[in-house]
């Protein structure tokens, strides 16, 4: 997938702000980014449910959204809302949507078989999906966007309302399908989801603001990020807090982790004397940056950019 100067206009909202992306084959790619932040439109607008204002989009050869029809039959999407049919059983559904992808008469039987035996559903299939858990949900959701074995899967926020070792349980079959063949680009806003993607993108505002491996968008904040304890770790937190030099401050636990804003073996001291000047005891320790760190630098940043006019 390749994309140039995406942009989407809602009046005058820039939903988002010239883009540019290459998604790499058999590869997960990651959207991360808060609500708002242009994600959903963004993958509306790649597989052709929406037409874009600017920009140019290539997916799987196919020129977006002109030929999006032919693009159709390509792809799976997945959406955060759980959206089968609740008063079908499981096999109806993916049934249903064997036949509305044009999966040969012939091949369905088979297909679904493979998908209740791959997705766990064997003593679930005669059972309404109306009336299953969240998690089951999602892995049928899943099952039912595969059902016509996508090159290409789009997956919107989809382990949102779920339980944590029902998300993992789901990336691992994220991972099954990239490991077959399948390219899957999934939007979160969840770090630890992000963590987990071959690739990633982040988003703020529409805009593209980061794009790398996890590991490439933490190593660029080494020397940034610091482990502070404090015996009142509130009244440390008040004292750092706009700080020159310091882009975040957050609690976590009896800790706080700091984000500054260069790489610097001063600034350790500078963290030090200022919370000493306030008569704070505390030690201050340099620590591995994560994404979150990545996600508040790159975001912060482009925000004390003058705006792009529209």
């Amino acid at each position: 997938m390749r994309v140039r100067g995406l942009t989407k206009r809602f009046g005058n909202l820039v939903a988002v702000d010239h883009v540019d992306l290459d998604v790499p084959a058999r590869r997960v790619y990651g959207f991360l980014g808060p609500n708002g932040s242009g994600k959903s439109t963004t993958i509306r607008m790649l597989c052709g449910l929406l037409t874009p204002s600017e920009g140019k989009i290539d997916v799987l050869g196919l020129s977006i959204p002109e030929q999006a029809d032919a693009l159709r039959s390509r792809v799976g999407y997945m959406t955060q809302k759980f959206s089968l049919f609740e008063d079908l059983t499981v096999r109806e559904n993916l049934e249903f949507l064997a036949a509305v992808q044009g999966v040969p008469r012939p091949r369905t039987r088979a297909r679904v078989d493979e998908l209740i035996e791959q997705y766990r559903f064997s003593d679930r299939q005669s059972q309404l999906a109306g009336t299953m858990s969240g998690g089951q949900k999602q892995r049928l959701a899943l099952a039912g966007a595969v059902i016509h074995e996508p090159e290409l899967l789009f997956l919107d926020e989809p382990t949102s309302a779920v339980d944590p070792e029902s998300r993992r349980d789901f990336w691992e079959k994220l991972f099954e399908l990239a490991d077959l063949g399948t390219t899957l680009l999934v939007s979160t806003h969840l770090m630890d989801e992000a963590e987990r993607c071959h690739r990633l993108a982040i988003l703020d505002r529409g805009a593209l603001v980061a794009d790398g491996t996890p590991s490439e968008l933490t190593g660029g904040l080494t020397g940034r990020t610091f482990v502070v304890e404090a015996p009142d770790p509130r009244r440390a937190q008040r004292v750092l807090t706009g700080l020159d030099g310091v882009l975040g401050v957050a609690q976590v636990g009896n800790s706080l982790r700091v984000l500054t804003g260069e790489n610097a073996a001063a600034i350790g001291n500078r963290l030090r004397d200022a919370l000493s000047g306030a008569g704070q005891r505390a030690d201050v320790v340099p620590a591995p940056p994560n994404l979150e760190d990545v996600f508040v630098a790159v975001t912060r940043t482009h925000r004390q950019r003058p705006e792009r006019a529209a």
